[in-house]
């Protein structure tokens, strides 16, 4: 056990990391009893949507990145701004991943009621604004639906990160790659930012595989075609790239450009990062 008498430094930076985790864990609201629940809301009327899925990721990473990571965006986002964390669904519009059977291709109509539920409770009990933290393109039409819904009928101020694609708008000068080299599904970026939020669920005894995405003559087109015929191992791009130290700074760069967002079109008061 760290004697605080020997180690002083040491033994802040546990206690630091405890409240932390506390506040994280205390972000979600399945974690609060229902007076609490309810109390947060009326202090802070902010909540973030997380969505994700469940399927096919490379060799290297779990079948639930997409949810994971936004789940961990999400925890940075509600430790600046006291906004909740609301409950998940764990699986996404993943047709175009079905080919392969270990990923859990839920109809679109089920994520469409569950956030339609989902919503129209958090509205029910006072929330007023809303961040959908997308982290799988699949689910990205469905949460705009439901969110252009809702400003209709309840004049609910939302607005969504399709994090990906965030992330490739603001990784210039981090990633090794660029195009699907880069981005492409499970590869530089995704495994990068999987180093950094969850290493312990990384699969180091696989080899990060580097598939170079095929040539689109027709890249105008929207096309339809198996993305097994793409990849036999769910992975397009270069996640051989990949690195802790670049997901880290991608993840502080999206990070603070949504808080800025946040700070300056909702007039979210943000709390000083570390």
């Amino acid at each position: 056990m760290i004697s605080c008498e020997i180690v002083p430094k040491a033994c802040t930076r546990m206690a630091t990391a405890k409240r932390k985790g506390a506040i994280l864990i205390q972000a979600y609201i399945r974690n609060m009893t229902g007076e609490q629940y309810l109390a947060a809301i009326a202090r802070e009327p902010s909540v973030i949507i997380p969505t994700g899925s469940c399927e096919i990721y490379g060799p290297h990473l779990p079948m639930g990145t997409d949810l994971l990571a936004a789940q961990g965006i999400a925890e940075r986002i509600a430790q600046r701004t006291g906004f909740l964390i609301a409950p998940a669904i764990e699986m996404g519009e993943s047709s175009a991943l079905r080919a392969f059977p270990c990923t859990f291709a839920m109809p679109r109509h089920i994520l469409e009621d569950y956030l339609d539920f989902l919503v129209g409770k958090l509205v029910s009990d006072g929330v007023k604004r809303i961040v959908f933290l997308t982290g799988h393109a699949g689910n990205v039409d469905t949460v705009s639906y439901i969110a252009k819904k809702y400003l209709h009928t309840h004049g609910l101020q939302s607005c969504q990160i399709d994090w990906w694609r965030f992330a490739r708008t603001h990784s210039d000068g981090i990633l090794t790659n660029t195009g699907s080299m880069a981005h492409g599904h499970a590869s530089e970026c995704g495994t990068s930012v999987m180093l950094h939020l969850y290493p312990d669920l990384v699969d180091r005894r696989s080899a990060f595989p580097v598939t170079v995405p095929t040539d689109d003559a027709f890249p105008d087109v929207i096309q339809y075609a198996p993305f097994s015929a793409r990849t036999e191992n769910g992975c397009i791009g270069a996640a051989a790239d990949a690195s802790a130290e670049k997901g880290a700074q991608l993840v502080e760069v999206c990070v603070e450009r949504i808080l800025a967002y946040l700070e300056t079109v909702w007039d979210i008061t943000v709390a000083p990062g570390d």
